[in-house]
C-alpha cells in the first residue's frame, strides 16, 4: 500500500495522465495479491463487448461537438428570452443551461469553459456580486450528472448491474429538487442586489427560438424516446449522434470536416482514458470482492454502525471525500464495487445509492480543497483559487440540504422508478 502511494504520488506530481496513473496502482495491488496480470487486458476485453457502453462514445462525442458548435450561444439566449424576466433571472439561466449542457456533455470542465464566458460578463455587467457570479457558475458546472443522458449515470448503471432507465427516471426530481433550491437562493439574492428585471419580450423569445430551431427538438425527441420506451439507450446514442451531426454540419453549417476530425480526437481520447480506468480498476475490485473485502469492510462498520441512517451519514461523508479528491468515472469504477454489498445489508435500494452516489460526487467537484471544479473555475476566470472556496460556500450549503432530503427520502428518487 506505501508503494503504491508513493507510486500515485509521484506519477501525479509529474503531471501524468489519470488512466496511466490508475492502471500503474491496479497492476502493483494485483501483483501484490499475487493474482495473474492479464485480469487487466481480460476485463478491457469483456468491456469492450459489453453493449451497455455503445452509449458512452456516441454521447460524449455528440455532447464535444455542441460544445464545438454555436450551441451554447444559442441556448444562453434562448434561456434568457425565457427566464430573464425572473427575479434573479439570469443565474437561473446560468442554472438551467449548465445543466442541460452537463447533462449531454457529461464533464462539468466543459460546461464551465464553453458557457462561463458567455455568462460570468452578462452576471457582473447587470450588477450581480462577483463572488456570487464566481460561485454561481462554478457550481453550476456539474448540475446536469442526474439528468440524461448523463455519463455517470449509464456508467453507475453498468458497474451496478441496474437498469439505465431506471436510473434516469430516479434522476428527473433529486436534479430538479436541486435545481429549484439554487433558483429561489439566486432569486433572493437579486432582490437583494436590486438587479434590473428586462422586461419579456415576445420578438426576443420568437428570435431566440427560430435561432435555435433545429436544436430546441433535439433533447425533447432524445429523453422522450427513452422514457416513453421507443428508444433503448444505445439506440437513443445513435439516433442522438445522428442528429447532432445533422444538425451542426448541413442545417447550421458550423462544424466542417476538419474540425470534425479535431471532435473525434478529442471525445475519443476521453472515452479512450475513462475505458481504461474502468478496465484496471474493475480488474483490482473484482479480486477486492474476491477476498472478501467489503464484507470484512461491513462486520468491522457494524461495530461502530448499527444502523441505516447512521450509514448514510457516514456514507455521504465517505463520498464527499471521495468527491472531491477523484474524478468522477474513476470514483465510480472504484467505490462503487465496494459499497454496492455494504448498502444491500443496509437495506439501500441499488436505485437509490446512485442517485445518492453522484448527487454526492456533484457537490465534490466544488469542495474545498481540492474540487475539480474549483480549479477549472479558478484558471478559466483568472481568479485565486481561494477566491473560489469562499464564493462556492453558500451554494455547497445549500446543495448539502438538497442531498439530505435525497438521502433520508427515498421517494424522490424512486416515486417515478415505480
Amino acid at each position: 500500500m506505501i508503494l503504491s502511494g508513493l507510486i500515485t504520488i509521484v506519477l501525479a506530481l509529474l503531471g501524468t495522465p489519470l488512466f496511466v496513473i490508475i492502471s500503474a496502482n491496479a497492476l502493483v495491488q494485483l501483483h501484490h495479491m499475487q493474482y495473474d496480470l492479464t485480469l487487466m487486458s481480460i476485463e478491457l476485453y469483456r468491456l469492450a463487448n459489453m453493449p451497455m457502453l455503445l452509449p458512452i462514445p456516441l454521447f460524449t462525442f455528440s455532447g464535444y461537438i455542441l460544445a464545438y458548435s454555436k450551441a451554447p450561444e444559442r441556448l444562453v439566449r434562448l434561456s434568457k428570452a425565457l427566464f430573464g424576466w425572473m427575479p434573479g433571472g439570469l443565474a437561473i439561466v446560468c442554472i438551467i443551461a449548465c445543466a442541460l449542457f452537463t447533462a449531454f456533455t457529461g464533464a462539468s470542465g466543459v460546461t464551465i469553459i464553453a458557457l462561463g464566458g458567455l455568462i460570468y460578463p452578462a452576471l457582473i455587467k447587470e450588477e450581480y456580486q462577483e463572488r456570487f457570479s464566481l460561485g454561481l457558475i462554478t457550481s453550476s458546472g456539474s448540475l446536469g450528472l442526474l439528468f440524461a443522458p448523463s455519463l455517470p449515470l449509464i456508467l453507475y448503471g453498468v458497474i451496478a448491474e441496474v437498469s439505465i432507465d431506471d436510473l434516469f427516471k430516479a434522476g428527473i426530481l433529486p436534479g430538479i429538487l436541486i435545481l429549484l433550491l439554487l433558483a429561489v437562493f439566486s432569486s433572493r439574492k437579486a432582490l437583494k442586489f436590486k438587479v434590473d428585471r428586462p422586461t419579456f419580450q415576445w420578438k426576443e423569445l420568437g428570435v431566440a427560438l427560430w435561432d435555435a430551431r433545429y436544436e430546441v427538438p433535439l433533447p425533447i425527441l432524445i429523453l422522450s424516446g427513452i422514457y416513453s420506451g421507443v428508444l433503448a439507450i444505445s439506440e437513443a446514442a445513435v439516433f442522438s449522434a445522428f442528429l447532432v451531426l445533422f444538425v451542426e454540419m448541413v442545417l447550421y453549417r458550423e462544424i466542417g470536416g476538419a474540425e470534425l476530425g479535431l471532435i473525434a480526437r478529442k471525445s475519443m481520447v476521453l472515452v479512450g482514458g475513462i475505458m481504461i480506468i474502468m478496465g484496471c480498476s474493475l480488474a483490482y475490485t473484482n479480486c477486492l470482492l474476491d477476498a472478501e473485502i467489503p464484507m470484512k469492510i461491513l462486520e468491522n462498520l457494524q461495530h461502530f454502525i448499527d444502523s441505516r441512517i447512521a450509514f448514510l451519514i457516514a456514507l455521504n461523508i465517505f463520498l464527499l471525500i471521495v468527491g472531491c479528491m477523484l474524478d468522477i468515472f474513476s470514483a465510480l469504477v472504484v467505490v462503487v464495487p465496494l459499497i454496492l454489498p455494504i448498502s444491500r445489508e443496509f437495506g439501500i435500494d441499488p436505485i437509490h445509492l446512485g442517485i445518492i452516489f453522484l448527487a454526492n460526487l456533484n457537490i465534490g467537484y466544488m469542495t474545498p480543497p481540492v474540487g475539480l471544479n474549483l480549479f477549472i473555475a479558478s484558471l478559466r476566470f483568472k481568479r485565486p483559487v481561494v477566491d473560489l472556496y469562499f464564493a462556492c460556500i453558500p451554494f455547497l450549503v445549500i446543495m448539502i440540504i438538497a442531498l439530505l432530503i435525497i438521502t433520508y427520502v427515498p421517494a424522490v428518487s424512486l416515486w417515478l422508478v415505480g
